[in-house]
């Protein structure tokens, strides 16, 4: 049974750091590209992150670029989310999710070319 968890969430003062994982089982991880999206209330869930099956090909949204980094450990079935210098505008339930369908990477940031969504986990920046 194909699954994601997230994990890694809390509560960050402005400025802070926090490292979201997402942990695959069910499937050959390494021959899947994996997206990381979010969703704070009263808005759509939107794209932060995406990163290749190999690791070698990242894209980031324009709101987090040079302070979010992705990455991915093969050997765990893992994706990581390295969010640094954190504003109260990235308050979120963080999710990710398998990329299955459109084209890579020109379609990373849409939900649609998703499936197998994990249940998320809150971010929350605040003083």
């Amino acid at each position: 049974q194909l699954q994601l968890v997230e994990s890694g969430g809390g509560l960050v003062q402005p400025g802070g750091s926090l490292r979201l994982s997402c942990a695959a089982s069910g499937f050959t991880f390494d021959t899947y590209h994996i997206g990381w999206f979010r969703q704070a209330p009263g808005k759509e869930r939107e794209g932060v992150s995406c990163i290749s099956s190999s690791g070698g090909s990242t894209n980031y949204a324009g709101s987090v670029k040079g302070r979010f980094t992705i990455s991915r450990d093969n050997a765990k079935n893992t994706v990581y989310l390295q969010m640094n210098s954190l504003k109260p505008e990235d308050t979120a339930v963080y999710y990710c999710a398998v990329f299955l369908r459109g084209w890579w990477p020109r379609g990373c940031s849409e939900t649609f070319n998703y499936d197998y969504w994990g249940q998320g986990t809150q971010v929350t920046v605040s003083s």
